[in-house]
């Protein structure tokens, strides 16, 4: 299959195509005698997993290390470990963003509750000095 047809198939663009084999993550791709590039009949559906595993968080280096060069070699072990970690990672980034989060709504009640006698800067000036203090009370 040349990339056109795959570009077609799997809606991604032919340099998309190009730099996901430059990486290392579609195997070997054999050259016809013209020069084009001729994929396996599997290159889309890995692809696909690429696509599906950037969409869950996995980045490139990630998915190199769990997808086989063939499909019919899933390293099984690797493959849940992988998974495993990345749920974590997904955990550890929501308690983060949860913190963020309250932090913030913290910020915006303190902004709104701004003081009538006092302008914009000044109650700026007033937050960030109440949180350098807060933090140093947290250390």
């Amino acid at each position: 299959m040349k990339i056109g047809e795959l570009a077609e198939q799997t809606g991604l663009a032919p340099s998309t195509i190009r730099f996901y084999e430059a990486k290392g993550l579609l195997g070997r791709i054999s050259r016809q005698p013209n020069g084009y590039r001729e994929y396996a009949p599997d290159a889309p559906l890995v692809l696909k997993i690429i696509s599906s595993a950037q969409l869950a968080g996995f980045s490139l280096d990630e998915v190199q290390r769990v997808l086989p060069t063939d499909l019919t070699g899933w390293r099984h072990d690797e493959l849940i470990g992988a998974l495993e970690a990345k749920i974590a990672n997904i955990e550890a980034a929501e308690r983060q963003l949860a913190r963020n989060k309250k932090d913030l709504r913290r910020l915006l009640r303190e902004i709104q509750a701004k003081p009538a006698d006092i302008d914009c800067a000044e109650n700026a000036r007033r937050l960030i000095t109440k949180m350098a203090k807060a933090g140093r009370k947290a250390r």
